[in-house]
């Protein structure tokens, strides 16, 4: 019996600001229209999320602000490194991502992208926008979750307690 084939996922880049700067609702995976030498660069990890954020434009998601650097092999034919890209999706999907969208205070944020199989792929998240004291409580639950799980290993390992 063969082993079942595992879908490969290599991460290209990810947005670790957006979780911290959002709360997010729901993710939705996308695949995106590039050019070749786009897609070359990215194979050699040269893409940046930090500014990139969808919109809606003629009924289609499109990104605005994903940088990838230009094709150091390339031509006169590379790529703008920050032009818009179209984000492919279902229209059922496209449909409901927008009325979520236009209830009011949440926007697209692209979480991380990724190749799937080859293709090149998007996470794109529908989120709200945290407040600077969401942003407080986050972290301090997250040093209280890290606090607290070092004081089980400690114990776990058989170390006294620090005072």
């Amino acid at each position: 019996m063969t082993p079942s084939k595992q879908p490969e996922r290599r991460l290209i880049a990810s947005n670790k600001k957006a979780r911290h700067e959002y709360t997010v609702l729901r993710t939705y995976e996308a695949g995106i229209v590039l050019v070749g030498t786009e897609v070359k660069s990215l194979r050699e990890g040269r893409a940046s999320l930090v500014d990139a954020f969808a919109h809606e434009r003629d009924g289609e998601i499109m990104l605005y602000g994903l940088h990838i650097a230009e094709y150091t092999y390339g031509t006169w034919t590379n790529h703008a490194p920050r032009r818009t890209r179209k984000l492919l999706l279902h229209r059922s999907e496209i449909k409901r991502i927008l009325e979520t969208v236009r209830e009011g205070g949440l926007t697209m944020v692209p979480l991380s992208m990724y190749f799937d199989n080859g293709y090149a792929k998007v996470e794109l998240a529908v989120a709200r926008g945290k407040r600077t004291y969401d942003k407080r409580q986050t972290m301090a639950e997250r040093d209280a979750n890290r606090e607290i799980a070092r004081e089980l290993g400690r114990h776990l390992k058989g170390h006294p307690r620090r005072p």
